[in-house]
């Protein structure tokens, strides 16, 4: 029989789905996707914005990857070792073929762009290649010589995933990170964009969002702030963010603004928004830009150099060899660095090119000289971002300086003449802005995290439109979106006149680097039943001139993607208006008919209407049925005459067809299906290869460093005490064995035979070493049982000796009970004729009396039974015959023999001992609380009885009761997570005695008055 499943638990399973689904995303990451540098910021409940920490603990990672290429010839199906950050960039002067730096700016572009020629230049020892489909940037390995070229968006993907297993590490081996939101620069077009989301794609990252990087900087700027309320009259903020880094400048001004709206129920709220209002940038002004100019001047002076003329060094030999390249762009760049802090500095190169040594000196001033044609241009960026918001230099607030570039002097200078020195602000962390606040976006969008609510807008950065053709095949052009258009912002809606399927084709208009306008493609869209949908109106009666195709078109708020909202056909109609419907039918019933139903009657119906009136009410006297059937019948016999006598009238109503479409992506071809698979697998591969090689090196550096180790051992005396001459011998002679082997076959060989050889060792040296804990440990554990055992005997002593002494005390209670009555019964017998106050003699106070001194000697009622002590006292003896039996065993043992008194075993037997005294003294609490209820649900039910009762306790036998005072810590048990002592115990006892004698003062005072 097949299992069949309630509804509630179909529900709930999906519940635990999406649940876990949450879980799977509740890690998320900001990433600053910069030229040169790379940072990262984790948010993860319980780690609020955390920079992600490269293995080096740096803030950031330098953007590169190599390929460390191996001593032998690479084996197909094998991959070299990776290097990433600094590790890559210092492999660079000896394998500058296979170190791949500032990939960013090949992002999305083709091989015959004059960007990618210039990183051709720079670069000169790399195989640069075109795709063989997509005719984008690959580059082919030497270090990987049987593998296919590598797409840029690969290289770049390792990067991330880099990024990634670093974000993981700092949130938790049960934590995995699979959304992120990158930082992109405003001049990034939609090419450049599904590069970056291709490369993320590649290692598995969801990309939730692109964010410009003057927006980031602007966001993490609104998290700490509250701006103007736009709705109470307040005027926006306008703040530029000059962001200078290590490719390109870029100007981005934003407008800051509070805003009240509507939120849950009646109640408002106000939030914050941030949106772009124009941008303007410089794609090749940034710090390399500053370090080729030093590179430059150190190209020139050199080949001047006496070393260099006579070595017949040229400048065109310099910049081809990739070695010499490599070391002059790492050391101009820490030379730029410096004069931004200093007037002059130098630096010194060793067989720079033909083993030719070169001095260089340069000063701020020669420096800024260099760069007065790229001073120029700092402003030529800010002035476009003006142009574009309309703005003038003097309504902005502030200009945010964001990137390591800003803070080179004459760039402030520039900045200073352009807009007063009062303008500048550094109130934002520089380097980690944008990092920031791109986190902050991934936290706003996930689902599992709740933030301050900032209402983002971002740029379209780029004019963007749509060619067609009309129905008389003649090419159509519209511009949709301006270059200050936001993204996600109310659809357009556009009209067409076309009644046939046909395509549209979006585009972008991207300047090119001679200042021409380019018109690149982005989507393409084509209808598929405009045909079928017209010619259904047509039948309706339509006209074409009266035909319209609608389609709302809007830019996505992720990646500025053209989206589609609806595609729909309509025109107006004639249709003829539906009679006898249901709702018709309800309405009449309760006399909401048309309006034709509630005219006035003719003369000489008057007479009817009173009749069926009359006639209704009696019928629904009786019945309720009838009278329902009646009013219908005749209502359809209304309007059946109404339609006999009258046509159906007809009225224009619009009619709305919806039209199916293919969105599809346009422009450079997407990577086919087959060839992504093989991108994924080929970085998995590379990841398992570089997986294996750690944990190899790891197993390597265990085994080197445990030779090290038994080298130590061999000279330390308590080894040499609790280890034989032969153990010692073989250990020797098979450490100095893996020792030569690691040296010879060793330093190849692979993780398994190095964990055996780690193994081997090991087995011959644990044993050793477990003695040598063991008599370390045993001392102190012996002395640990033997004080147990001790308090464990002293208590079953105690408790023996008050049962005793209870048990005689009762004896001599009873004899003495029995005396008494006897000489009461005697001396009562003349009563019966006394006086009035003959009951007021000295007998029975004087009786009272001897009683109450007998009571003050009485000992502690004993808490347990002999029965009670019978599993502790034979557990007690157990213990202590077992010890006894284990150090006689032990101690005809020499140094060198493996023990048989074991730490392990101590422990299990104190703590045996210890249980065993816990559950005794939880009992007596347990009986303790019991009585105490007792005694508490006896004086609520009546407080005379319990005053009575409290009088008699222990003139009449019955067991004390003993009540834990409200504003104590009367008995404190296991605070500190331990079982209770046997000091514990016999204090919870003291203290139930000392309470008892409390209760029993007022008593002795009672019977003394």
């Amino acid at each position: 029989m097949a299992q069949t499943f309630s509804p509630r638990s179909i529900l709930l399973c999906v519940v635990f789905l999406f649940s876990t689904n949450v879980l799977a995303i509740s890690a998320v990451l900001g990433i600053d996707l910069g030229t040169e540098y790379i940072k990262a910021t984790l948010v993860k409940p319980g780690i609020p914005l955390e920079i992600v920490l490269t293995k080096d603990s740096r803030r950031k990672e330098t953007s590169a990857v190599a390929f460390k290429p191996s001593q032998n010839a690479p084996k197909s199906g094998s991959y070299p070792e990776r290097a990433y950050g600094s590790d890559a960039i210092a492999l660079a002067a000896r394998f500058p073929g296979d170190v791949y730096p500032n990939l960013k700016t090949l992002l999305g572009l083709t091989t015959d762009d004059a960007i990618v020629k210039e990183y051709a230049a720079r670069h000169p020892d790399l195989q640069l290649e075109s795709h063989k489909t997509r005719g984008t940037v690959a580059f082919k390995s030497k270090a990987t010589a049987n593998e296919e070229p590598w797409l840029v968006e690969e290289l770049l993907a390792m990067e991330l995933q880099s990024i990634q297993r670093n974000a993981e590490a700092l949130a938790g081996s049960d934590s995995s990170v699979r959304s992120v939101v990158i930082t992109v620069p405003p001049f990034y077009t939609i090419e450049e964009k599904r590069a970056v989301e291709l490369a993320a794609e590649l290692v598995g990252l969801k990309v939730l969002s692109l964010i410009s990087d003057g927006l980031a900087v602007g966001l993490n700027y609104a998290t700490s702030r509250t701006f103007p309320n736009i709705n109470e009259g307040g005027k926006p903020e306008y703040h530029m963010v000059f962001d200078m880094g290590a490719g390109s400048a870029k100007a981005t001004i934003l407008r800051f603004q509070g805003r009240t709206v509507k939120d849950i129920g009646k109640f408002n709220k106000t939030v914050q928004e941030v949106q772009v209002v124009g941008s303007g940038w410089d794609r090749t002004l940034g710090g390399d830009a500053l370090n080729y100019l030093i590179v430059d001047d150190m190209i020139s002076k050199f080949v001047e150099s006496p070393a260099a003329k006579k070595a017949s060094v040229t400048a065109d030999k310099v910049r081809g060899h990739g070695r010499a390249m490599a070391k002059l762009v790492k050391d101009a760049e820490r030379l730029r660095h410096i004069l931004s802090a200093n007037v002059d500095t130098g630096s010194s190169f060793e067989g720079l090119y033909d083993e030719s040594d070169f001095k260089y000196k340069i000063t701020r001033a020669d420096f800024e000289k260099l760069a007065e044609a790229h001073a120029e241009r700092v402003g030529a960026a800010v002035q476009k971002a003006l142009d574009v918001a309309e703005l003038d230099i003097k309504q902005l607030d502030s200009i945010i300086l964001h990137g390591g570039s800003s803070r080179t002097p004459f760039v402030q200078k520039q900045l200073e003449k352009f807009a007063g020195a009062d303008k500048l602000r550094s109130n934002v962390n520089s380097d980690e802005a944008a990092v920031f606040g791109a986190a902050f976006r991934a936290a706003e969008i996930s689902p599992s995290f709740r933030v301050k609510e900032i209402r983002i807008s971002d740029g379209a950065f780029y004019p963007a439109g749509m060619r067609w053709n009309n129905p008389q095949d003649k090419p159509q052009q519209q511009r949709l979106w301006t270059e200050r258009s936001l993204l996600g912002a109310a659809p357009k809606e556009v009209t067409f006149t076309n009644y046939e399927d046909f395509p549209v084709r979006f585009y972008q208009q991207v300047p090119s680097t001679d200042g021409t306008i380019v018109e690149k493609e982005t989507k393409a869209f084509m209808t598929k039943n405009l045909t079928a949908s017209v010619a259904s109106l047509v039948e309706k009666g339509c006209t074409h001139p009266d035909i319209h195709f609608k389609v709302k078109l809007r830019l996505s708020t992720e990646n500025g993607e053209v989206e589609v909202d609806k595609a729909s056909v309509e025109c107006e109609a004639e249709v003829q208006e539906k009679e006898g419907s249901v709702m018709d039918g309800v309405k009449n019933l309760f006399g909401f008919g048309k309006n034709k139903d509630q005219q006035p009657l003719k003369d000489g119906e008057e007479g009817t209407e009173d009749a069926s009136t009359t006639a209704s009410t009696e019928t629904a006297a009786t019945s309720f049925d009838s009278s329902t059937a009646s009013t219908t019948t005749v209502s359809s016999s209304t309007s059946a005459e109404s339609a006999e006598s009258s046509p159906v009238p007809k009225k224009k109503q619009l009619v709305v067809i919806p039209v199916d479409y293919v969105l599809e992506k346009a422009g450079i071809p997407s990577l086919p299906k087959a060839d992504l698979t093989k991108a994924k697998e080929r970085i998995k591969a590379f990841e398992a290869s570089d997986k294996s090689r750690r944990m190899r090196e790891e197993a390597l550096n265990q085994l080197e460093g445990f030779t090290y180790k038994v080298r130590d051992l061999l000279d330390t005396e308590s080894f040499v005490a609790a280890s034989t001459p032969e153990e010692r011998a073989k250990l020797e002679k098979k450490a100095s064995e893996a020792s030569e082997w690691l040296y010879d076959d060793g330093a190849d060989a692979p993780r398994d035979a190095l964990k055996s050889k780690l193994k081997g060792l090991k087995d011959l040296v644990s044993p050793v070493e477990r003695r040598i804990e063991e008599a370390q440990k045993r001392p102190e554990l012996i002395k640990s049982l033997r004080s147990s055992l001790g308090q464990t005997t002293t208590f079953i002593d105690t408790i023996k000796q008050k049962i005793a002494e209870a048990d005689a005390y009762m004896s001599s209670l009873s004899a003495s009970f029995t005396s008494t009555s006897e000489a009461s019964s005697v001396t009562s017998a003349p009563s019966r004729e006394a006086g009035d106050f003959d009951g007021l003699e000295d007998d029975e106070t004087t009786t009272a009396t001897t009683t109450t001194a007998v009571e003050d000697r009485a000992p502690t009622p004993p808490v347990y039974t002999l029965d009670d002590l019978k599993e502790i006292t034979d557990l007690s003896k157990s213990v202590i015959d077992w010890l006894e039996e284990k150090l006689a065993e032990q101690e005809k043992l020499p140094e060198t023999a493996d023990p048989v008194l074991l730490a392990k075993d101590l422990i299990e037997k104190t703590k045996k001992l210890e249980k065993a005294g816990m559950d005794l003294a939880m009992k007596s609490v347990k009986a303790f609380d019991k009585t105490k209820k007792k005694s508490s649900s006896s004086k609520k039910s009546s407080k005379t009885k319990a005053k009575k009762s409290t009088t008699k306790t222990g003139s009449d036998g019955a067991e004390p009761t003993i009540e834990a005072k409200d504003g104590e810590n009367y008995i404190k048990l296991g605070e500190d997570g331990k079982g209770l002592t046997m000091e514990e115990m016999e204090e919870i006892i003291k203290r139930m005695a000392k309470e008892q004698q409390n209760k029993d003062e007022p008593k002795k005072k009672h019977d003394e008055l």
